[in-house]
């Protein structure tokens, strides 16, 4: 077994094991959950932080070298340990995002598009539960509903900041930073792209129009190949 077909093996039980946490999370924050269905979400919490652990370590067996995996890979380190607190159990999501890269790949057509608009729906759904499940219970706070949690992402991530809702914890305005980030980097993508499809429009226009200019000059020259023959025969 090599680290590269681990990946391949890996990658989508992986993404279905930060969907399965992200419907956990979001029951157990929506619903404010307590008693026997508190449990039952934690536990489903806990095993996929379970299969992010072995994978963690596995990765880290089958590297090659195993000291260079380790020191290169510091935020899958992160993603690991971090997420053990839990407000910053969403970490786990960025599992989910890395496949969406990875399957936008490089071409503008449509698959950024998807990757842009899933990334974004998912950063705003999962950044409205952190926001609610760290300020729900403050004092003075604004983000005391989903709903409300929802809208206050949406103007956080287009940094439109109304200012109707705030966050009041330190963890609050921690996942408002990591959002505005979010935003920005989103943007930085489509523009990035955008630019990317327009230069190689312009560079193919110019390699057809200097094609057709060849074809043109040929087609030219081969007329006045002509007419020197035809001068030549008439002359003889």
């Amino acid at each position: 077994m090599t680290l590269e077909r681990w990946h391949r093996i890996t990658e989508w039980p992986l993404t279905g094991a930060a969907a399965l946490f992200l419907v956990a999370y979001a029951w157990e924050v929506i619903a404010d959950l307590s008693g026997p269905s508190l449990i039952v979400a934690e536990t489903v919490i806990w095993l996929t932080w379970g299969v992010f652990l072995v994978d963690y370590f596995v990765c880290l067996w089958l590297a090659p070298n195993r000291w260079r995996w380790f020191y290169t890979h510091l935020f899958d380190l992160a993603i690991v340990v971090l997420p053990m607190l839990r407000p910053l159990r969403l970490l786990r999501l960025v599992t989910i995002l890395s496949v969406l890269q990875r399957t936008a790949g490089a071409a503008f057509r449509g698959r950024v598009v998807v990757y842009v608009v899933g990334a974004g729906a998912l950063l705003v759904f999962t950044a409205a539960l952190a926001a609610l499940d760290a300020e729900r219970h403050a004092p003075g706070a604004h983000i005391n509903t989903f709903a409300r949690a929802v809208w206050w992402a949406f103007e956080t991530i287009s940094t439109v900041g109304y200012g109707d809702f705030t966050p009041v914890t330190e963890v609050g305005r921690l996942v408002a930073v990591g959002l505005m980030i979010g935003g920005i980097a989103m943007l930085g993508i489509v523009t990035a792209t955008l630019a990317s499809w327009i230069v190689e429009r312009v560079a193919q226009t110019e390699i057809d129009t200097r094609a057709a200019t060849r074809g043109q000059i040929k087609a030219l020259s081969a007329q006045v190949s002509e007419l020197r023959e035809l001068l030549e025969r008439k002359s003889a």
